[in-house]
């Protein structure tokens, strides 16, 4: 079922990998070679507020066997659409930031509400500044769309063995929360403190945080292990006697002002060479232009240029299987005829839908 965020994502990825997928839209209109979750898909433009129109989204759901929607609760049985008016066998999957059940299982939010509410935005950002949203990567994606995928495929493997379908309840609250076992860990033990810039993988910790060059670029520092901050340490030209101190927060402070200054004293691709084949995880901060050039990303294909837009190849990448090659996305709607053809209606029945706007045109 169409719609934005974590569902035309996890949609993609499955594509990508070879799957059918097929999204019933609410008008057809021509490609958008830009729209990247699109591709690899099929698409259906289906009237939904006419008797005829919900028929046939509701044979193709029970063909397809599994659906994604992420309508608020209560929307699609409105439709005569939910659970229980599909076949047993349906695999049911909701994508919603808060879930199904609770106080705000019915009111609108975006990404940036759904991580607040985990403890996760909270300890994104600066000290003392407000917190920062890393794009919609976390909730959107992370607690979304993974959790999507996951909680699909699981079901999918279960129902092998009991022949049932089921509905997957996907909320972002709770998949950001799942991905959050270390940091609770860490709360737990007395290692984390409830304060930006504190700590170990917030930016607190000097060997791990960016720093800006001498040409104002940036690059990241990243050597948690003691063995390859001594390769930090030498490439930095500093004392051995570092190392003693790398976790050491009190230290951190100073620390943080001298390494400032020997990063900001040369230019990143100067202070790269540096570091370039050790161990010492520092890496070039990209800007968006320069990510496909990078030789690691080159070297595998990371990613390619489609009709003039660059995009991810598929991931992951199988040894066997393989995956689908992209393509750039078709018209929504496109391929409505040939859907229609496979679920038994014949042409002129199909002439027949869309003579009576049940099948929608163009917007």
């Amino acid at each position: 079922m169409a719609g934005i965020g974590p569902g035309p994502l996890a949609g993609q990825l499955l594509a990508d990998l070879g799957a059918q997928v097929i999204v019933v839209v609410r008008a057809s209109y021509p490609a958008d070679k830009t729209e990247l979750n699109r591709r690899g898909k099929q698409s259906i433009a289906v009237n939904l507020k006419s008797p005829e129109g919900v028929k046939i989204t509701r044979n193709l759901i029970n063909d397809a066997s599994i659906v994604i929607e992420r309508f608020r609760p209560g929307v699609t049985e409105k439709l005569s659409l939910g659970p229980k008016d599909l076949d047993e066998h349906v695999i049911y999957c909701r994508m919603t930031g808060w879930g199904q059940t609770g106080p705000l299982a019915h009111t609108a939010g975006h990404d940036i509400n759904y991580l607040s509410l985990t403890g996760a935005l909270g300890a994104m950002g600066q000290a003392n500044q407000p917190a920062v949203p890393p794009l919609n990567l976390v909730a959107d994606y992370g607690g979304g769309t993974m959790f999507m995928v996951f909680g699909l495929l699981s079901a999918y493997i279960e129902r092998l063995t009991s022949g049932k379908g089921q509905v997957v309840d996907v909320s972002m609250v709770d998949g950001v929360s799942a991905m959050m076992s270390m940091f609770h860990g860490f709360l737990a033990n007395g290692t984390w403190q409830n304060r930006r810039s504190s700590n170990l993988l917030d930016g607190g910790a000097p060997s791990y945080r960016a720093y800006r060059t001498k040409d104002d670029k940036y690059v990241s520092v990243g050597p948690l292990e003691p063995q390859f901050f001594a390769q930090l340490i030498k490439g930095m030209g500093l004392d051995t006697s570092e190392l003693a101190s790398q976790n050491d927060a009190e230290t951190w402070p100073a620390k943080h002002k001298v390494y400032e200054g020997i990063f900001a004293s040369e230019t990143r691709d100067e202070r790269q060479e540096i570091f370039d084949g050790t161990d010492a995880c520092v890496a070039p901060v990209l800007t968006f232009d320069e990510v496909m050039d990078h030789p690691q990303n080159a070297a595998r294909g990371v990613l390619s240029e489609i009709d003039g837009v660059m995009q991810a190849r598929p991931a992951p990448r199988f040894s066997r299987s393989g995956s689908r090659s992209p393509t750039a996305p078709v018209g929504q709607g496109s391929t409505t005829d040939s859907i229609l053809t496979t679920l038994g209606y014949s042409q002129p029945q199909i002439n027949a839908l869309r003579a009576g706007n049940v099948l929608t045109w163009s917007k």
